[in-house]
């Protein structure tokens, strides 16, 4: 009888701590999802490179972001233990790794046109996410930095600022959007390279907000104080959980980044509406990323106490909250289906009707793999707050690479099915892997205490 409230109070728990965190997450796509709506508003083609840019840098984004995921349950077990000074360590070393890795990342984005021309994409769309990137893959770097902040404060649960500079920015890149893309108010027209600006300018605005707030909220930290200073420890634990991290981060991306080069062989309506169809359902992921997030610091915080029990709460009560919610956005998404898509299409655009066909059929299996990216997602977050990195990112890449890509390449390039069969595939993968993780947390759930 006492089992029931528990699992409802660390429920509450979970979502005290894990609102602000779906915000923010919330709040940072928007931003992606503004530029693919103004952008689909502006022409269909900006739309396409726009895809195959964010794409590209997506991809850019979560190899380097390793090292901030990585961060959240260290710091998080380490202020449970009292240990200031690894807090501190652990945070400076991550923003040390995140500059080289996004000093490394630059180059490809720069020179992306050879290589999305290799991957069969059209001339012209392929120039155009070249252009793209090469104004906003300078924010990559302050962007990482922002990540390794947003993760040091989640952890040690002030979550709140977090969700307001996400929001602060949102609000920023709407407006250099209506400024520069269309060229509002005497700025100048510059369509797709407006967009990328006001990429640039969220990821610097978004790195300074978060160093105020750690300089005025947290001096006793002393995080930029010799800040030069080398910790050959932390980078090495750092290295440990982070590539691990992200391997599987990029297992995940790289087959939805694959699947839109798919889409992209198929036409430029094909990629256009998979953009389109991407941007609700990812946008209703960040509600299970923010929640996961909460999970990995609950996790680690169980893992400090050794508490089984306590750990056990935490899953249960975090796959309750996140399956109600995957099933409202289930409905949602049949029901709401025509309408979702047609808010992205400028139906001027001789294309816009082709775009709006396909993208109602791909809304009903977005609603389908809902369910099952929501439980894989929230494994993950569990088992890193274990420090368990290692046997997932296996498991991710046999599900998303050995499972999920073959059934989208086949079905989608091979088969009638087209651009359904691409997201056929990815249903597969997301399936796979929420079946691994879960089996993963549940013999590791043993160890605990």
């Amino acid at each position: 009888m006492t089992q029931i409230p528990t699992i409802k109070s660390e429920g509450r728990t979970l979502l005290t701590l894990g609102l602000p965190l779906i915000g923010s997450q919330v709040a940072g796509f928007a931003v992606h999802s503004t530029d693919a709506l103004m952008l689909g508003w502006y022409s269909v083609q900006a739309l396409a490179q726009s895809a195959l840019g964010g794409q590209i840098y997506f991809l850019a984004f979560i190899l380097g972001s390793g090292f901030a995921w990585a961060i959240l349950p260290l710091v998080a077990k380490a202020a449970e233990d009292g240990d200031l000074q690894s807090v501190r360590r652990t945070t400076r070393m991550g923003l040390w790794t995140s500059t080289f890795a996004g000093l490394a990342l630059i180059i490809p984005m720069w020179w992306s046109e050879p290589l999305l021309l290799a991957l069969g994409q059209d001339p012209a769309n392929a120039a155009g996410a070249q252009v793209y990137l090469r104004i906003a893959g300078w924010g990559l770097i302050p962007f990482l930095w922002a990540q390794v902040l947003r993760s040091y404060l989640s952890a040690v649960e002030h979550t709140g600022i977090v969700f307001w500079v996400s929001t602060a920015v949102l609000v920023l890149n709407a407006g250099v959007n209506y400024l520069l893309i269309f060229g509002h108010f005497g700025f100048p027209e510059l369509g797709l390279r407006g967009a990328a600006i006001a990429s640039l300018g969220v990821a610097i605005a978004s790195f300074i907000g978060f160093v105020v707030y750690v300089q005025v909220k947290f001096p006793e930290h002393e995080m930029f104080v010799r800040f030069w200073r080398a910790d050959p420890e932390a980078i090495a634990k750092l290295f440990s959980m982070a590539l691990p991290i992200s391997a599987t981060g990029l297992a995940e991306s790289g087959l939805f980044a694959a699947a839109t080069f798919i889409m992209g062989a198929l036409g430029t309506a094909q990629v256009a509406a998979g953009n389109i169809v991407i941007q609700p359902a990812a946008l209703a992921f960040m509600f299970h990323l923010g929640l996961s997030q909460a999970g990995t610091v609950r996790a680690g915080q169980a893992l400090s106490h050794k508490n089984r029990a306590e750990l056990r709460r935490i899953a249960v009560a975090a796959a309750v909250v996140s399956l109600a919610f995957a099933l409202i956005v289930v409905a949602g998404f049949v029901i709401f289906r025509t309408e979702i898509v047609s808010a992205f299409l400028n139906f001027d655009d001789p294309k816009a009707a082709q775009v709006l066909a396909i993208g109602v059929g791909l809304m009903i299996i977005a609603a389908a793999f809902q369910l099952v990216d929501a439980a894989q997602v929230l494994a993950l977050g569990i088992l890193r707050g274990l420090q368990d990195t290692k046997i997932p990112m296996i498991m991710a890449v046999v599900s998303y690479w050995l499972i999920g890509m073959p059934i989208a390449v086949v079905l989608g390039l091979y088969t009638p099915l087209g651009p359904y069969g691409v997201w056929i595939g990815l249903v597969a993968g997301l399936t796979a892997a929420a079946v691994l993780l879960w089996w993963r947390y549940m013999r590791l759930e043993g160890t605990v205490g």
